[in-house]
C-alpha cells in the first residue's frame, strides 16, 4: 500500500506507542509488531492486514454493532444487547422473548431479525485520497468542493459495485485528509438464532451500566443466509446459510490476569484530535443538554407506555440505546468536571500553532487554515444548538414522509445523479425502513415525546425558529400548550400512514402524486422541501469549507506530533480497527487504596439475583449455580465460573459485539462495555483508568449448556 502521512508516521515512532493505546488499522499491524510480540501475540502480525484470512475474515460489522463468524454455517456471535432489538419485535405479550429468552432448535425454528438488519463482511480496504480529492478538486472550496468529492466518492462506490451483493463506502480519516474505499459483502438475510432470557443478558440493566463489578450475560446469535447459489439475498425460506470462509474457535483454554488480548471490531466514534473549542462546546453544551432531553424521554416512555405491555415492547430498544448513552454522557460530564483536559487540550493546540509559527514555511502551509477551522467550527456547533429543540419536534411519520419525499425527487434524476443514500443501491434499506415503522412506534407515546420539544422549540423567539417548519406545522408566535396539542391531533387522527401498505405505496410514487396529496404529513413534508434543500445547500457550503481547512489543520498536527516522537493512530470512526493489550483489573477510589479484580464470577450473579426488575436471574440459571452445576467450565483459580472480565484495551461505542481474542486467534468472549470513569478516554485516553468489559466465552458456553440447553449451537461451534 501507498505509504500515507499516518503510515510514516507509525514508522518513525511506533516504539514509542503504548500497546493499550490506539485503535489500529488492520493495515498499520506490521507497524508496531514489535509490540504485538512483546505483548504476547503468537499469529504474525502480517497475516492480520489480510482481510480475507484467518482471523480477520471472521470480523463482520452488524452496521452499529460488531459480531463474528462461529462456525462454518454461517453462524454469528455478538453481544445480547445487539440482538436486542430483533428479539423486540418478535416478542407479544403473550410471548416476550426479551424476558424468557430464546433459542432455535432448527434453522426452521430461526426468527426474521428486526427489519433492515444486515451483516456487513469486510472483503477490501484501499487508499483513494487522491481520487476523491483529485487535483481538479483541490481547486475548490465551499459546496462546489463537496458536490466535486461527492460525484467522485459516488464514482468509486458504483464501480465497486459493480460486484454484485457488495456495498462498498469511502471512509474519511483526519477529518478529510485521507480517504478509504471499503468493499463489504452486504447479507441482507439475517435471523435471530438464540438469545439468554433479559435476566442474563442484561442482568443488572441500567443499574450496572457501565460499572464493575459487572455480571452479565452479553451475548446472542445471529445467522447469515444467501440465496442457493451463495449471493446476498433478500428473505426468503429457500435461502441458505452462508458458508464464510473462515470462523472464530472458541478457545479450549480459559483465560487468566495478565494473559494477552486482542479485539477485532468497527468501533464508532472517538475524539482525541478535536479542536479546544469542540471540546468545551461539547461538555458545556452538547451533552448537558442531550442528557436532559434523554432523561425526560426516558420518563415519557415510561409514563405512556406503563399500562400498555404492547407499546412497552415496541420501545424497548429505544429505551435501552437511550439509557446507554444517557449514563454514558452523565459518566462523561463526571469526569469532565474538575478535570485539567480543556486546559491540556488548549496548551496543546497553543503550542501546535507557536510550532507553525516558528517556520515561515509552515506558517505559509498551515496557519491560515488553523485560523479558519476554529471560526468555522464555532459557527457549527453554534448553529447545532440553535436547532436542538427543532430536531426532535418532528412526528416519526411527518419524518418519513419528508424522507419519501425527497427520494421520489431524486429518484426523477439518473441514478448517478442523485444525492448519496437517494441512490438504487439504497432502496432496500428504504423499504424495510417503511415497512417496519409499525413494530416500533405508537402513535400515543410519539406524540408525547414531540410535545416535549415542541413546546419548547415554539416558546423560542421566531428568530430562533425554523419559518420552514413553522409555515409547514401551522406554528404561530405565542401559541399555547393545548393550542400545540391541537395541531398534533390533527395531523395524527388524519394522516393514512400509518397503515404500512400506503406508506409502501408512496415508495413507489412522483413527485406530482405527493403535492396533490391531502394527507396531513404528506402536505407538511412539501411544504418544507425547498427550505430544506436550501438549508442542506448552506449546511454544504459551510461543511465545504470545514473539511478544506479541518484536513489541513489535521496535516499540520500530524506533522507536528510526528516532530515530537509521537504516533499518531486515526479516530475511530465505524470501520474495522484492532486494539491490544492484556487482561487486567486496576487500583480504583480517589485515595488509591480501592481495587478492582480483574474477573468476576456466578457467584456475584448470586449475591445479586433478587428474583425481579434488573436483577431477576433465571430460576433455572440460579439452581445450576447453587448446586455447582458448572462442568468442564470451572476456572481453576477462581474455583467457580468467571462471568466478565477487564481488560485494558482501547475501545468506544460500536465495539459491542467485538471478539476478544487470545494469543492465537481464539475466541475468548466478547466485549461489551467500558467503565464509567474511563468512558471520557473517548476523547482523552487515560493509561491508568481505562478498561473495557468483556463476558467470557466460558460464562456463555456455561450458561447456553448447562441453562439454556444450546447443545446444538455448542456443537455447531465445535466447543463441545
Amino acid at each position: 500500500m501507498k505509504k500515507t502521512l499516518l503510515t510514516l508516521a507509525i514508522l518513525s515512532t511506533a516504539s514509542s506507542a503504548y500497546a493499550d493505546e490506539g485503535m489500529w488499522m488492520p493495515q498499520q499491524l506490521p507497524q508496531v509488531a514489535k509490540q504485538l510480540k512483546a505483548a504476547g501475540l503468537k499469529l504474525d502480525p502480517a497475516k492480520l492486514t489480510k482481510l480475507t484470512e484467518f482471523p480477520m475474515g471472521a470480523i463482520v460489522s452488524l452496521g452499529g454493532c460488531s459480531a463474528s463468524f462461529v462456525s462454518p454455517q454461517g453462524l454469528v456471535i455478538t453481544n445480547h444487547h445487539c440482538v436486542y432489538n430483533s428479539v423486540a419485535v418478535n416478542s407479544t405479550p403473550e410471548k416476550d422473548l426479551l424476558a424468557n429468552g430464546f433459542l432455535a432448535k432448527s434453522f426452521a425454528e430461526e426468527l426474521p431479525a428486526s427489519p433492515g438488519s444486515r451483516i456487513f463482511v469486510t472483503k477490501d480496504v484501499s487508499n483513494v485520497s487522491t481520487k476523491v480529492i483529485s487535483p481538479d478538486v483541490a481547486k475548490l472550496a465551499g459546496k462546489a468542493r463537496i458536490d466535486a468529492m461527492e460525484k467522485n466518492e459516488k464514482s468509486l462506490v458504483a464501480e465497486c459495485e459493480k460486484d454484485p451483493g457488495h456495498r462498498c463506502t469511502v471512509a474519511s480519516y483526519y477529518g478529510g485528509l485521507e480517504f478509504y474505499l471499503i468493499k463489504q459483502l452486504e447479507i441482507r438475510d439475517v435471523r435471530l438464532v438464540h438469545a439468554p432470557p433479559a435476566g442474563v443478558g442484561k442482568f443488572g440493566g441500567d443499574t450496572d451500566n457501565w460499572m464493575w463489578p459487572r455480571h452479565t450475560g452479553d451475548y446472542g446469535f445471529y445467522r447469515a443466509y444467501v440465496s442457493k447459489d451463495g449471493k446476498a439475498a433478500d428473505y426468503s425460506k429457500d435461502n441458505v446459510p452462508y458458508v464464510p470462509v473462515h470462523y472464530l474457535k472458541v478457545a479450549k483454554q480459559g483465560v487468566k490476569e495478565g494473559d494477552f488480548i486482542m479485539v477485532a471490531g468497527y468501533p464508532g466514534r472517538t475524539n482525541r484530535h478535536r479542536l479546544p473549542s469542540e471540546v468545551a462546546y461539547t461538555f458545556d453544551q452538547n451533552y448537558p443538554a442531550f442528557i436532559k432531553t434523554s432523561g425526560e424521554t426516558l420518563a415519557i416512555i415510561e409514563r405512556e407506555t406503563k399500562n400498555d405491555p404492547a407499546a412497552k415492547l415496541k420501545y424497548a430498544g429505544q429505551v435501552a440505546g437511550v439509557n446507554n448513552y444517557y449514563k454514558n454522557r452523565k459518566g462523561m460530564l463526571t469526569s469532565y468536571e474538575g478535570s485539567d483536559f480543556l486546559a491540556r487540550k488548549t496548551k496543546e493546540h497553543a503550542d501546535l500553532k507557536a510550532w507553525v509559527n516558528a517556520n515561515p514555511a509552515r506558517q505559509k502551509e498551515y496557519a491560515a487554515d488553523i485560523d479558519a477551522v476554529e471560526k468555522l467550527i464555532a459557527d457549527r456547533d453554534a448553529q447545532t444548538m440553535r436547532d436542538w429543540y427543532l430536531m426532535s419536534s418532528s412526528p416519526r411519520l411527518l419524518g418519513a414522509a419528508r424522507t419519501m419525499y425527497r427520494l421520489s425527487n431524486e429518484m426523477a434524476k439518473p441514478d448517478a445523479e442523485r444525492k448519496s443514500g437517494y441512490q438504487e443501491r439504497d432502496l432496500p434499506r428504504f423499504k424495510a425502513s417503511v415497512a417496519g415503522i409499525d413494530r416500533t412506534y405508537d402513535p400515543k407515546v410519539d406524540k408525547a415525546l414531540v410535545m416535549n420539544s415542541l413546546v419548547k422549540y415554539a416558546a423560542q423567539p421566531a428568530a430562533s425558529r425554523s419559518a420552514n417548519f413553522d409555515a409547514a406545522v401551522g406554528i404561530k408566535d405565542g401559541m399555547t400548550e393545548a393550542q400545540l396539542s391541537a395541531l398534533l391531533d390533527a395531523m395524527y387522527a388524519k394522516t393514512t400512514l400509518n397503515d404500512p401498505k400506503v406508506r409502501a405505496e408512496w415508495l413507489t410514487k412522483k413527485p406530482a402524486d405527493f403535492k396533490a396529496s391531502n394527507d396531513p404529513f404528506i402536505k407538511a413534508a412539501v411544504a418544507m422541501y425547498d427550505g430544506s434543500m436550501k438549508k442542506e445547500a448552506d449546511d454544504e457550503e459551510l461543511a465545504g469549507k470545514i473539511q478544506q481547512s479541518y484536513a489541513n489543520y489535521m496535516k499540520a498536527k500530524i506533522a507536528y506530533m510526528n516532530s515530537k516522537g509521537q504516533a499518531v493512530y486515526p479516530d475511530a470512526n465505524s470501520t474495522l480497527r484492532v486494539t491490544f493489550g492484556k487482561i487486567a483489573g486496576r487500583d480504583h477510589g480517589a485515595d488509591g487504596t480501592g481495587s478492582w479484580t480483574a474477573f468476576t464470577t456466578v457467584k456475584g450473579v448470586q449475591a445479586k439475583a433478587t428474583g425481579e426488575g434488573e436483577f431477576n436471574a433465571p430460576a433455572a440459571q440460579l439452581a445450576a449455580i447453587k448446586a455447582k452445576d458448572f462442568g468442564k467450565y470451572v476456572d481453576p483459580i477462581l474455583k467457580t465460573v468467571p462471568v466478565n472480565y477487564l481488560a485494558t484495551l482501547d475501545i468506544t461505542g460500536g465495539n459491542s459485539g467485538s471478539a476478544a481474542l487470545n494469543a492465537n486467534g481464539e475466541l475468548i468472549g466478547l466485549a461489551f462495555d467500558g467503565t464509567l470513569d474511563s468512558i471520557i478516554s473517548d476523547w482523552d485516553f487515560n493509561k491508568a483508568n481505562t478498561r473495557d468489559i468483556q463476558v467470557d466465552s466460558r460464562y456463555i458456553l456455561w450458561n447456553m449448556k448447562h441453562v439454556d440447553k444450546a447443545d446444538n449451537l455448542i456443537k455447531e461451534m465445535g466447543a463441545e
